[in-house]
């Protein structure tokens, strides 16, 4: 293993435990309270701060700033954590705060990728293998699964759920919970467009489970029935499996409702009548 090396400039406030191996570089800001685990890189002039443990192998670039203080105008000074799995790569610009409230955290699995200018906020949790693309921001209580692509200058609603192995089309605009497996697209309504096919296919889902989930997709959004309607209805007809249990359980379990049921062209219709424009 390389030996550790702190740039003369590096700031690393007594307190900091600093793994084997860890390169911090030129003017970047260690706090007291931050952890950095083996071989981890920190570039010049990153900031991490607060109650912070970054896993082994995670890079973290320039102008970075992880672990600063929440946004949330009801933080009242409590003791709040950040949790960053291994072999992350935190790219320039990201801002990851802390959580607010007694003991609350925000988590972060490994192997993910924050291109720049990414934002994560209180409370959110991502798993394994999540891509945030550029520009793109999570509010609050944002739960991510793994292998998850979030397109770039997409902005995720708090209380959001971005279900595993989905892919969320850039520039989009997330309210409500969007189903695992499936890729989609919208500004203002957005669109589920089907299953995530060529992500599904490159990790090596079989056949048996694409076809079985897009029988589910069909059911869920093409059959015209309620949701309740249409998932008792995907129990009766297609065989289990972990990826129908999976779409199951997290539409049932969908507290904001599902992206893409109940919207027509009517309702976008609705919302560029004229009268909705701002004038100048």
């Amino acid at each position: 293993m390389k030996q550790t090396d702190i740039h003369v400039t590096a700031v690393v406030e007594e307190g900091a435990q600093i793994g084997r191996g860890v390169t911090i570089e030129p003017y970047a800001i260690i706090k007291k309270n931050v952890i950095l685990e083996d071989l981890v890189t920190v570039k010049s002039h990153a900031y991490v701060d607060g109650h912070t443990t970054v896993g082994k192998g995670t890079v973290i670039y320039p102008f970075a700033s992880v672990g600063s203080k929440t946004q949330d105008r009801k933080f009242k000074g409590e003791k709040t954590y950040v949790k960053i799995g291994q072999n992350c790569e935190i790219r320039e610009y990201v801002t990851i705060n802390s959580s607010c409230g007694e003991e609350s955290s925000v988590i972060i699995g490994d192997d993910c990728l924050f291109m720049a200018y990414c934002h994560v906020a209180h409370h959110c949790e991502i798993g394994n293998h999540v891509t945030m693309a550029n520009a793109s921001m999570l509010a609050g209580h944002v739960v991510i699964e793994d292998s998850v692509t979030v397109g770039g200058m997409t902005a995720v609603h708090q209380f959001c759920r971005l279900g595993a192995h989905s892919m969320i089309g850039g520039q989009s605009g997330i309210v409500r919970d969007i189903p695992p497996y499936t890729v989609g697209f919208g500004s203002r309504l957005y669109r589920i467009g089907g299953l995530n096919l060529i992500g599904l296919r490159r990790r090596k889902f079989s056949r048996e489970d694409i076809a079985s989930l897009n029988e589910a997709y069909k059911i869920t959004y093409r059959s015209g029935l309620s949701l309740n309607e249409a998932l008792e209805k995907i129990e009766k007809e297609i065989e289990p499996n972990p990826c129908i249990i999976h779409w199951l359980q997290f539409a049932r379990s969908s507290k904001r409702g599902l992206s893409g049921l109940g919207l027509d062209e009517s309702s976008l219709d609705e919302l560029e009548k004229p009268q909705d424009l701002i004038q100048i």
